[in-house]
């Protein structure tokens, strides 16, 4: 597609160069890195609102997952790097001026057309560290439910976001590219699996967010059964316990544990190493058997010191993202399917970006022929209207209301048609 086309430059209608995103993804940047620019879910509105009114933005959309952070927005501006250092500096006013200068240089920049292609490639997981990943397109629905509802996006990213969905669902019914799934739980459970692990190994679950209960739900599946449960939120932590038949415990507990574990899963959201050498000191209790951390947080929950330490078999989100490297290689084929998948969903989002744009230039016709009406009844036939009896005057009113309703879905209809066959 050719990403230099405008659609309309008025300001009441889409102008799809107004359309920007700004990806920072695993290609060109260490997932933890990608971790120091995560924001969570309570803080983003606050954050979020405040980039959005600094800079001009009138729509504004948040994604973060364990490999990429995403900011897709609505500006009427070109962006460039001056830009792009402002905003990371707006929303993380704590970061060096050194990882700033590296975010700014490493960030995927897409505008116009190009920014439609990437987000429909996210949702249907052919950007993805895992190619095939069908929980990108939960992940992508639900952050944009949640800035929807912050009042963050508008008219735009609503329809963008509808037919990045609607495909994204296309591809995962129409092709085989999400066939034996290796999303970073599945690629974690078969790490665990080759180590011939028992069934009763003693697991700490730190963090009960998504990708926790998901990794704990999966070993449950297959025949794990003792589990304890850590979270911030105790009621959190029982609530997920409960469903896997383990214990719960608040995350302030953990140094008190002493019932030993032979398995750490760990996922928070945490910006520093939750896990510090002392802390895993205090849990070990001694214990000098080599132990399985599968630490799957950005930025990583273990501190790197408890390596050199301990024995330990380390299985961490940047292992997963080597090992997936080989699946994009295995899944190639299916990659030009869904390529032609999207080529159509471009071709009929720009007739829906232009039927879009016909509505938008003609809301006011309604109106406009509500006025002429009241003006030809009020004072240009006024007197006419006097003379006639009541009945006349109500057969009058349903021939103009009929007339009415016609001219205004007569003319809309014809302006899709015409805009659809000629621009």
């Amino acid at each position: 597609m050719n990403a230099q086309r405008y659609l309309y430059p008025q300001t009441d209608r889409f102008v799809l160069q107004h359309l920007h995103i700004l990806a920072f993804t695993h290609r060109n940047l260490d997932v933890n890195k990608i971790g120091l620019i995560h924001i969570e879910k309570d803080l983003q509105s606050e954050m979020l609102h405040k980039v959005k009114d600094s800079h001009g933005i009138s729509e504004l959309f948040f994604l973060s997952t364990c490999n990429r952070v995403e900011f897709t927005f609505v500006k009427n501006q070109k962006i460039d790097d001056i830009f792009i250092k402002s905003l990371l500096q707006t929303t993380f006013p704590n970061l060096s001026n050194e990882i700033l200068n590296d975010l700014t240089e490493k960030v995927e920049s897409y505008s116009g057309y190009d920014a439609v292609e990437h987000a429909l490639a996210v949702a249907s997981s052919i950007d993805s560290m895992i190619v095939g990943e069908r929980e990108i397109i939960t992940q992508v629905r639900l952050a944009y439910e949640h800035c929807r509802d912050l009042k963050l996006t508008g008219d735009l990213i609503r329809v963008l976001m509808k037919q990045v969905i609607q495909t994204a669902k296309k591809v995962y019914t129409e092709t085989s590219i999400a066939t034996k799934p290796v999303s970073v739980v599945s690629l974690a459970y078969h790490q665990l699996k080759k180590l011939n692990i028992p069934l009763d190994a003693r697991i700490l679950v730190v963090g009960a967010g998504m990708t926790n209960t998901t990794m704990s739900r999966f070993l449950k599946k297959h025949g794990f059964t003792n589990f304890a449960v850590f979270n911030r939120s105790f009621e959190k932590a029982k609530q997920f316990a409960t469903e896997i038949k383990g214990e719960a415990f608040s995350l302030s507990e953990l140094k008190y544990y002493d019932k030993g574990f032979d398995i750490i899963i760990t996922c928070t959201g945490a910006d520093f190493h939750i896990i510090s050498p002392e802390l895993y000191e205090s849990i070990l209790k001694g214990d000098k058997r080599n132990k399985i951390i599968i630490d799957l947080a950005i930025p990583q929950d273990l501190d790197p010191v408890i390596l050199e330490k301990h024995e330990i078999t380390y299985i961490s989100v940047d292992l997963l993202q080597k090992i997936s490297n080989q699946n994009v290689k295995e899944r190639s084929k299916q990659i030009q399917h869904v390529e032609k998948i999207l080529a159509a969903s471009m071709f009929e989002f720009e007739n829906l970006i232009k039927e879009r744009n016909v509505e938008l230039a003609m809301k006011t016709v309604p109106q406009s022929i509500k006025e002429i009406k009241k003006i030809a009844f009020s004072e240009v036939f006024k007197s006419d209207l006097d003379s006639l009896d009541e009945h006349s005057k109500e057969i009058l009113e349903k021939i103009i209301g009929y007339m009415e309703k016609k001219y205004i879905s007569g003319p809309m209809k014809l302006a899709k048609e015409i805009i659809l066959k000629n621009v």
